[in-house]
């Protein structure tokens, strides 16, 4: 089994338990697996900066961090881009605010499009940079190289042998940061709604108790 996620291994094991690149997990890939670990061991990585270049990196920054400053809504607090190795991460209202901020937020983004107008703009802005722009969790827009989506992350189990992959994740509409996995022909997508429904999904396909 193994998770994949946009942000870095650090803040999934927040979310996971520190035991989980090691012991519950036999793959980890953090930042939809462009840093990959096996049993907690690193086995390959790679770089947004690298890709993009110092230019066209402060060119995104630069636009990004106006559109953010105009943006007007309710709350704004820390950390609106941050630096990953393989993605910049976009949040209007940042990620240093509190989970009911969140809350309110993503109720707010639902009613008013907030980040799918902003992934817009950075389409219309950054076609040519060979980016993708997607819509992940409730607060943020991940933002890396075209196929450096969440099935980024198989690469690293081909030649592993595994006839069927399974994937569960909630953002499996056309601009969640699911969506390209949960539609990948290698894999069977489940789409989910919250935790307990993962749950209930994976004892009805393994049979467990």
């Amino acid at each position: 089994i193994g998770f994949v996620g946009g942000s870095d291994l650090s803040k999934q094991l927040e979310q996971l338990g520190d035991n989980a690149a090691t012991e519950l997990f036999d793959f980890g890939f953090s930042e939809n697996g462009v840093t990959a670990y096996r049993l907690g061991q690193l086995i390959a990585q790679e770089s947004f900066i690298k890709f993009l270049g110092e230019k066209k990196y402060q060119e995104l920054l630069k636009f990004t961090l106006h559109y953010l400053a105009d943006l007007e809504i309710p709350v704004k607090r820390g950390t609106f881009i941050e630096y990953r190795n393989g993605m910049i991460n976009i949040s209007p209202i940042g990620r240093n605010c509190s989970y009911d901020e969140r809350l309110q937020f993503a109720e707010l983004d639902a009613k008013e499009q907030i980040r799918p107008k902003l992934v817009a703009a950075l389409r219309e802005n950054f076609d040519q940079y060979g980016l993708q722009f997607s819509i992940g969790g409730q607060i943020s827009i991940d933002v890396f190289p075209k196929g450096w989506d969440k099935t980024f992350c198989l690469k690293h189990l081909e030649g592993e042998g595994f006839k069927t992959i399974h994937f569960f994740g909630d953002k499996t509409a056309p601009g969640g940061n699911d969506y390209e996995i949960y539609n990948h022909p290698a894999v069977t997508g489940h789409a989910v709604k919250e935790p307990a429904d993962t749950m209930i999904q994976l004892r009805q396909l393994f049979n467990l108790q």
